[in-house]
């Protein structure tokens, strides 16, 4: 459907296209600002014309529809965008109006700004011109106060009543609140159509002379935040301090971009404000997801240890307790993810406020610790989190593998939640090499390669603060290890690989997917076995020069627009990316994150949730997935993946160690990195021209650096 109110542009178009009910809104050419957990979605021209645009707080939308025209002359944009995360401009000639040439005379300029609970919009009118300018601008505002999960699934809800104020208007359901004010005072306000209030400016304008008027939109929740904004400070200190500057200006674009969009995702929680971790992505993901906040966080260790410390610990506080079938808890299990509100999403698919359907969190927390750890998180802050990664290790090896096979495993045992569990949690994400489908349970093959990772991890922090159960950890790890082998490799002309994952049966599913690069890095692969992944990893099939497809293009099912069955994840390929490096496969691994770098160009250094995968050899650009989320925090957070890889940086805090191993660095030569953090030191690497590495910062009496050859 579309609204009928006419505009007042001079064109008589309808304020903007609503999607047919029932399709999730696109997002690829929408403006985003945000300052989490607030944010706003736009037109590229600025206006807020409904479908998914509008100004939101908390999975509430606090404004549907926020228009700025001029009347009786046509309005014409030439250009906008956003200035940085929470900012936006854009600029609209009004054609016709004091011109004397054919060049444009008057100009309407609206600047954008978001905060936790506040968008605030400049607009001014500018007369160039050598004659007087009247411009009557009329402002068009609704509101429906829907909540996000309505609008994702692109079903419509009735626009709510408005309560005129004398400066503005306000909409509220009793519960939520948004109020409009335009500050100077409309002269005239109307009501509309469709519950559309219009607010009227007519203003003279002398030749030279600027107009200014200024809209603020706040809300108010009496059910409270689920999660608090962060703190200014917290957002500008989250890798304020880092630098990058190379031979390849797309990677530090990407780099920069990513600081700017991280520090708008920052969340606090509630329980203990101090703590922060990132939300996992605009519009659709604002808020905690256990697996993307984890993976983030660790991303991002070598910009600090305090994300990944608040990461820790508000999952922690939060990890399970009893067993409830209805939201899958079980003790010692990291959620998956909190809202407001529930979510349903039709055909009897919904999932509770509170929601830990994860089969992969768990063992993440569990590596997050060990690796903030060895990047300088205090002893003292690391201590009382063991006994939540003994609840963690004990869940792995009672819950999560119910069936006592030896592999982690998952079901849906609600009948309405996800049915597929790992970060593939779209429901045709598991399958078969010819397309069939997976049937539960079904045990992931990068579960099991952070499961092994999480094994050995523990192992090494139990020993450092003298608790018991080490060796039993490393068996375990061991015995995994032995049944990956046994289980999962599978084969075909090309030689063999292994299985996304085993089904019901307990048979592999051979489908030749993005999951096996997962499992370099983490001690589950032998060397042989980790060639042959890098050796997959490399065909066309998979890396398609912007980054690797997340299903083969030779797999029955392929779709180069599927979430999962075909689509680049920048998160996985940066995952995959270190995992390579890590293992010494240097040039697979710099033909994958090159490919990132590129595909970042054209999306202006923020890398969306996914993107489509035709690949480099057709398109000159990649094409987005039109409801990805922009930004996401593990997309942002793969670019420090990249440079960690690039560098070959390994770090063991506890035993003043810093490795640097720069074995795929050679196209970002030469290359400084400023503001990386060992703990509390602040250090410094750079690259010159000849590959030579140089690090400043730490004392050599409290840090060994040693640099390896390739």
């Amino acid at each position: 459907m579309e609204t009928t109110v006419k505009t007042h542009d001079g064109t008589g178009s309808p304020d903007g296209p609503v999607p047919p009910s029932g399709l999730q809104p696109f997002l690829h050419d929408a403006c985003i600002t945000l300052c989490a957990p607030s944010m706003a979605l736009s037109r590229p021209d600025g206006q807020l014309r409904e479908g998914c645009d509008g100004f939101y707080h908390g999975d509430r939308r606090a404004l549907s529809l926020l228009t700025a025209l001029a009347e009786d002359v046509p309005n014409a944009p030439i250009g906008g965008g956003p200035d940085g995360a929470e900012r936006a401009s854009f600029r609209t000639v009004l054609r016709g109006l004091a011109e004397h040439s054919p060049d444009p005379a008057v100009t309407l300029e609206r600047r954008r700004r978001v905060e936790p609970g506040e968008l605030s919009e400049t607009l001014t009118l500018h007369n160039a011109g050598r004659t007087p300018a009247r411009v009557r601008l009329t402002l068009r505002a609704a509101s429906d106060l829907a909540s996000m999960e309505t609008v994702k699934s692109g079903r419509t809800v009735p626009r709510r009543a408005p309560e005129p104020q004398p400066d503005g208007v306000s909409w509220s359901d009793g519960e939520f609140t948004a109020r409009l004010v335009c500050t100077p005072a409309p002269e005239a306000a109307e009501q509309a159509a469709d519950e559309i209030t219009e607010l009227h400016h007519s203003v003279e304008l002398a030749p030279g002379e600027r107009w200014e008027a200024v809209l603020r939109c706040t809300v108010e929740d009496q059910q409270g935040d689920v999660f608090r904004p962060a703190t200014s400070a917290a957002r500008t200190a989250l890798a304020s301090g880092a630098s990058l500057a190379s031979a390849d200006h797309g990677l530090d674009h990407w780099f920069a971009r990513a600081r700017s969009d991280l520090g708008a995702l920052l969340l606090a929680d509630p329980l203990q404000e101090r703590d922060t971790f990132l939300a996992a992505g605009a519009p659709w993901f604002l808020t905690l997801f256990g697996r993307d906040s984890i993976l983030a966080a660790r991303m991002l260790l070598p910009l600090g240890t305090g994300l990944a410390a608040g990461t820790l610990r508000t999952l922690a506080r939060r990890q399970g307790a009893v067993s409830d079938p209805s939201t899958e808890e079980q003790p010692g299990k990291i959620l998956h993810e909190i809202r407001r509100d529930g979510l349903d999403f039709g055909d009897g698919l919904a999932v509770p406020p509170c929601y830990y359907g994860t089969v992969d969190a768990t063992p993440l927390w569990v590596t997050l610790l060990h690796d903030a750890w060895r990047w300088g998180m205090p002893p003292e802050e690391v201590e009382p989190l063991l006994s939540h990664a003994e609840s963690a290790l004990t869940w792995m090896d009672e819950h999560g593998d119910a069936d006592g096979d030896g592999f982690l495993e998952y079901v849906d045992s609600t009948g309405r939640g996800l049915a597929n569990q790992g970060w593939k949690d779209s429901g045709d994400a598991v399958r078969h090499r010819d397309g069939r489908l997976a049937e539960p349970p079904v045990a992931l093959c990068e579960v099991q390669a952070y499961a092994h990772e999480a094994a050995l991890g523990a192992a090494e922090l139990f020993r450092a603060f003298g608790r018991g159960g080490a060796d039993r950890w490393e068996e375990w790890a061991a015995r995994l290890a032995d049944r990956f082998r046994e289980r999962f490799w599978v084969e075909d002309a090309r030689g063999p690989y292994p299985a996304i994952a085993l089904g019901a049966d307990k048979q592999p599913l051979d489908a030749l997917t993005s999951n096996i690069g997962h499992l370099p890095g983490t001690g589950l692969l032998n060397a042989e076995e980790s060639r042959l992944v890098a050796e997959r990893l490399a065909g066309a099939d998979l890396d398609c020069g912007f980054g690797l497809r997340t299903l083969s293009s030779d797999s029955t099912g392929y779709s180069p627009l599927g979430y999962h069955i075909g689509t680049v994840w920048p998160h996985d390929t940066a995952i995959a990316v270190q995992g390579l490096a890590r293992d010494g496969h240097f040039e697979v691994a710099e033909s994958l994150a090159a490919g990132l770098v590129r595909a970042s160009v054209p999306f202006e250094g923020r890398l969306p949730e996914l993107f489509a995968g035709h690949g480099a050899h057709t398109d000159s650009r990649p094409a987005p997935y039109p409801a990805s989320c922009r930004p996401q925090a593990w997309s942002a957070a793969a670019s420090v993946a990249v440079l960690q890889a690039v560098l070959g940086l390994r770090a063991d805090a506890p035993g003043g160690r810093l490795t640097v191993r720069p074995g795929m660095a050679e196209r970002y030569l030469p290359l400084r990195a400023s503001g990386l953090r060992l703990g509390e030191r602040e250090f410094e690497v750079a690259l010159d021209g000849d590959g030579t590495a140089r690090v400043f910062g730490l004392p050599g009496d409290r840090v060994t650096v040693e640099v390896l050859e390739p």
